[in-house]
């Protein structure tokens, strides 16, 4: 039998610390993006008896985990055991003990394991078992943390309801759980066929608007074109429509945009205040226009005297998809280098401060209009490609042409791949906004776990 322990200050109560655990949304906001796992079916909640059933890798095989709660102790534990799963036995323990200074408290999570095939297991996988509880739990204490200073900054303000769009999509499903574990009810905006269910949208403070086909995510041929304008400008004109013939609209929509409506910019630097790239029906051109018809719908709901934010979101770094996802296995294999010339700049934003910026921009009702969601020092595609490879332990030196990537991808490339922008995020600077990974190195290596 071996022994774990991992022990975090946090910078609440005891009993909040507790009571964040107990929230919706708290298991899916510990599942780490560089060993997630899928949850298949779950009962209750921290009462003893409740049971969570879990897809999970280990090592190169993905198996079935079935954990039952068997202690719970509201203000002061829970714990759960391993009914059936890779290990011989697995007992976890979370303790919320009082913290060595007035208004703060420790979480520890003590685990009991032991391995298959006794101390042949343990010689031959005991490191490795240790070095992904380690890997695994580091990242949960300091996202914990994070997300408790971030929810306690707004603590006096009340909890709100908020409608969010895009529900099931990669933002979302880091952005819904850290809402709900602070307190706040979220509900999915869905449709029934082609038409918005208005009823999600009745009754809520909020609507965070996060809908839309990806942009980088397939080619763009003229039918996916179609679909890009479909599912975004006509989209958020039938959310807005939804709203006028609400009751009581929501107090505020925050629409997601995108920092490629600034164009192939070059050195200059943006902020807020820049003008958008010029439209046109192809490369950066098309991307800029639908950005700028995008918002326009979005900017409708002001009339209503909706506080309108239009968040325009630079590349995201999150291992659980998006460019970073896709770049990771070149890079793994040493096939990794530079984009294009290098020289472009890429304004990035980490997966954890993209989500404290959406709840930023909820709480804060002194900001509205256009928000740049990126992080304050952007970088350009030779020193991306140089960090990614320090991170991974890779060399990083295989350029990729230009040509190459326009030939695989099209206007896709010219738009997203090889163009640049230089963006800043003044408006959140300027709001008070805190971030936790303002440079690309340690964001990185808050995604991989490394």
């Amino acid at each position: 039998m071996q022994t774990f322990v991992q022990r975090t200050e946090m910078p609440v109560t005891r009993e909040a610390l507790s009571a964040w655990h107990e929230r919706p949304g708290a298991f899916e906001r510990l599942n780490p993006p560089f060993d997630p796992v899928e949850i298949e079916s779950r009962t209750g909640g921290l009462e003893v008896g409740a049971r969570t059933v879990i897809r999970a890798n280990v090592g190169p095989v993905a198996q079935r985990w079935v954990a039952e709660h068997t202690a719970y102790e509201p203000g002061v534990l829970f714990r759960d055991e391993l009914r059936s799963g890779p290990f011989k036995s697995w007992v976890h323990t979370h303790r919320f003990l009082d913290g060595a200074r007035p208004g703060s408290s420790v979480l520890e999570d003590e685990i009991r394991y032991e391995l298959p095939l006794g101390p042949l297991g343990a010689l031959v996988g005991g490191g490795f078992a240790r070095g992904k509880l380690e890997r695994a739990f580091a990242y949960r204490h300091a996202l914990t943390k994070a997300d408790l200073e971030r929810h306690a900054r707004f603590a006096s303000a009340p909890r709100r309801t908020i409608a969010v769009t895009g529900a099931s999509g990669l933002l979302a499903s880091s952005l819904v759980p850290f809402l709900t574990t602070g307190g706040h009810t979220v509900r999915a905006v869905k449709r029934r066929g082609s038409e918005l269910d208005a009823s999600t949208l009745e009754g809520a403070d909020a609507v965070v608007h996060l809908a839309g086909a990806g942009v980088a995510d397939e080619r763009w041929t003229p039918e996916r074109k179609r679909l890009l304008v479909d599912s975004r400008v006509a989209y958020t004109r039938q959310l807005v429509e939804a709203m006028k013939r609400l009751k009581a609209p929501p107090r505020v929509l925050i629409s997601s945009s995108a920092v490629g409506v600034y164009g192939d910019r070059g050195d200059e630097v943006l902020d807020e205040r820049s003008v958008p790239g010029a439209r046109s029906d192809e490369g950066p051109g098309f991307l800029a226009g639908l950005c700028l018809d995008w918002e326009a719908e979005a900017r409708a709901a002001e009339a209503l005297g909706v506080r309108v934010v239009l968040m325009r979101i630079g590349v995201v770094m999150t291992a659980r998809g998006g460019a970073l996802a896709k770049l990771l296995p070149p890079f793994r294999a040493g096939a990794g280098g530079p984009t294009g010339s290098g020289a472009q700049w890429m304004s990035w934003i980490s997966s954890e401060d993209l989500v404290g910026a959406f709840h930023h921009a909820l709480m804060t009702d002194s900001l509205a209009g256009v928000v740049n969601a990126t992080a304050p020092e952007p970088v350009t595609a030779k020193a991306f490609a140089k960090a990614l490879g320090r991170v991974l332990s890779r060399p990083a030196i295989t350029p990729v042409p230009a040509v190459a990537l326009k030939a695989l991808f099209g206007e896709l490339a010219e738009a997203t791949i090889l163009a640049g922008s230089r963006v800043r995020p003044a408006a959140l600077e300027t709001s008070g906004f805190s971030f936790l990974h303002p440079t690309l190195e340690p964001a990185l290596r808050a995604t991989l776990g490394l």
